[in-house]
């Protein structure tokens, strides 16, 4: 028999191995969906009901599943069947659905085609984590297709990572040139201590550090994958365009040692927890910065990887979050006025009025933000 379609084998039968009293095999009539045994997972796995009850009491339903919007008739449908014909309530907490990755002009991505970029190409010239924030943050995991890019995994590279690096950077330079000329290492000062800095930007930056720690907790306890990356560029571009920008005088210890060392500090806690709670999206970039962060810190893990995620620590302070984006607001609002006036960055204002009702507000850029 060469066509194995059943009407051209259902007359078959083949006689039983176990001996003739056992008669004749013949194909069954109905044939479950293969679907029918990956719906059965939760069970099949550990051999429950017959062994292994108590584990999968205490595990059930899983806390989630994660498979492709093609899977939404085949394993989903199966897995929410059966488990709700056996027990009455879902196989799973939380469902992971991602859509399908098309190639650039829209197409299904097809080897014989060669409309996509190799996937090593992309990774040699960015880096794998690029490529999984760049997918992290795509319509792809909202269950969306995605028109593949390999311009958008350069967009992260550029927007991400560069700044990031850059903050780091900035930290190890002014560490060394303590050393350089003839100070004591540098070595942390303790998160307690960092916590009660009179310095306004340190207050601040350590506020949003706290506020970074717990919105990626919130988050990922409610599995929403996709609003990490814009939290985190909003964090990054505060961090290297306000924090290190406005702090460079005391960064490079103009403003004496002890103040340079809080700065420093300051900055160093920043990296070091954003690296820990960023471990799991980009795992190898913050591997690279920890293994040196970690040389000048006692009784640190040896890899990012056995540490804890990050807890809050201290207080938040709202209220400064909320003064330093509006100053921000205000020096937005001040560079497009400048734009439309032809005026260069570099030229001083001789005076500059902020109407705003809020008279708090105004309280905190004419005093402690007016520098």
């Amino acid at each position: 028999v060469f066509d194995l379609h059943r009407h051209n084998i259902d007359h078959i039968t083949v006689p039983s191995s176990r001996g003739p009293e056992f008669g004749v095999l013949r194909r069954i009539d109905d044939v479950f969906d293969c679907w029918f045994e990956s719906g059965s997972m939760p069970y099949a796995y550990i051999h429950y009901p017959f062994e292994n009850v108590e584990l999968f009491e205490k595990n059930f339903p899983g806390h989630f599943v994660a498979e492709g919007l093609d899977q939404t008739r085949g394993w989903f449908y199966t897995l929410m069947v059966l488990s709700t014909a056996l027990f009455g309530k879902p196989a799973f907490r939380n469902l992971i659905c991602n859509g399908l990755v098309l190639a650039e002009d829209g197409k299904k991505m097809s080897k014989r085609l060669k409309n996509y970029p190799s996937p090593m190409e992309v990774i040699n010239d960015y880096g794998a984590d690029a490529l999984r924030l760049y997918l992290i943050n795509s319509p792809v995991v909202r269950a969306e297709t995605l028109r593949f890019k390999k311009d958008g995994v350069f967009g992260v590279v550029k927007d991400v990572f560069l700044p990031w690096y850059n903050a780091y950077r900035f930290l190890v330079q002014n560490a060394k040139r303590l050393e350089y000329e003839g100070s004591a290492p540098f070595v942390p000062i303790a998160v307690a201590v960092i916590q009660k800095s009179s310095n306004v930007l340190d207050q601040w930056i350590n506020s949003a550090t706290q506020s970074l720690v717990h919105f990626v907790r919130e988050e990922m306890d409610a599995y929403r994958l996709y609003t990490v990356v814009p939290y985190l560029l909003k964090f990054l571009d505060n961090l290297t365009n306000i924090y290190v920008r406005f702090n460079r005088k005391r960064l490079k210890g103009r403003t004496g040692e002890e103040d340079c060392r809080m700065a420093l500090s300051t900055l160093y806690n920043v990296l070091l927890t954003s690296c820990k709670v960023m471990a799991p999206f980009t795992p190898f970039f913050t591997e690279v910065l920890y293994q040196n962060m970690r040389k000048i810190c006692d009784g640190a893990e040896e890899s990012i990887h056995y540490c804890s995620f990050p807890q809050e620590e201290g207080k938040r302070g709202e209220r400064i979050e909320e003064s330093v984006a509006r100053m921000m607001k205000i020096i937005d609002l001040a560079r497009n006025i400048r734009e439309r006036h032809n005026k260069p960055l570099k030229t001083p204002l001789r005076e500059m009025v902020v109407v705003h009702p809020d008279e708090d507000f105004l309280g905190d850029i004419v005093g402690k933000l007016r520098e």
